[in-house]
């Protein structure tokens, strides 16, 4: 265990001190309570474990939560098994029927995209809902499944208050500029390289 003199403490606790000051000035300064638009994207791996997160956060605290996902829905998953836990306080819907190298069929592809974001638009305009999962999104906007003027217009006009989480890679300029927060997961190493399969409980 480390040996720690008083002069060493003492300066630690001057330092520590000046820091909380700034912190609790910079806290302080922020007066704005709303709705974000949050957008997880880019290569890396984590961009919809990540929203999840967001979501049993959000469930912590009692509020609803809805899911809609684009793509996935064609195979089971570990977090909508997890979720099915928290009863009526998880709306989920899988709509997805794979992707598209897996469907090789276009006008599928745009019908099931087009039904998912039909649904969104309801869960959006429930207003027991706190937070909103668009999970792969993205990537049926990367496709041209949906009009990207119209969803991005809809994301900016949603219910005062709702908090929605939109995934997947290729995030477009425009839903990158309208958002409040974005993350993008770099690729610096990933297992898959090494030869290893998707495995139950980390890809799926």
């Amino acid at each position: 265990m480390k040996t720690v003199d008083d002069e060493e403490a003492a300066r630690h606790k001057a330092k520590m001190a000046k820091r909380k000051a700034v912190q609790d000035a910079e806290v302080a300064g922020k007066t704005i309570e709303k709705g974000l638009l949050i957008v997880n994207t880019g290569p890396g791996k984590g961009k919809t474990t990540a929203a999840f997160g967001l979501a049993l956060r959000m469930l912590g605290y009692g509020k609803r939560v809805g899911v809609v996902q684009f793509v996935k829905g064609a195979w089971h998953t570990g977090e909508r098994a997890a979720f099915a836990a928290f009863g009526d306080k998880v709306v989920w819907y899988s709509m997805g029927e794979g992707f598209t190298w897996e469907t090789q069929d276009l006008k599928r592809d745009v019908a099931a995209a087009e039904a998912a974001w039909a649904k969104a638009l309801e869960l959006m305009a429930d207003p027991s809902i706190s937070l909103i999962v668009l999970d792969e999104l993205n990537i049926a906007l990367r496709y041209d499944y949906l009009d990207l003027e119209t969803v991005v217009a809809a994301l900016k006009d949603r219910r005062e208050g709702l908090h929605v989480i939109v995934t997947g890679r290729n995030a477009k300029p425009a839903l990158v500029d309208a958002a409040d927060l974005v993350t993008e997961m770099g690729a610096t190493k990933h297992h898959f390289a090494a030869g290893v399969k998707a495995q139950q409980g980390i890809e799926f």
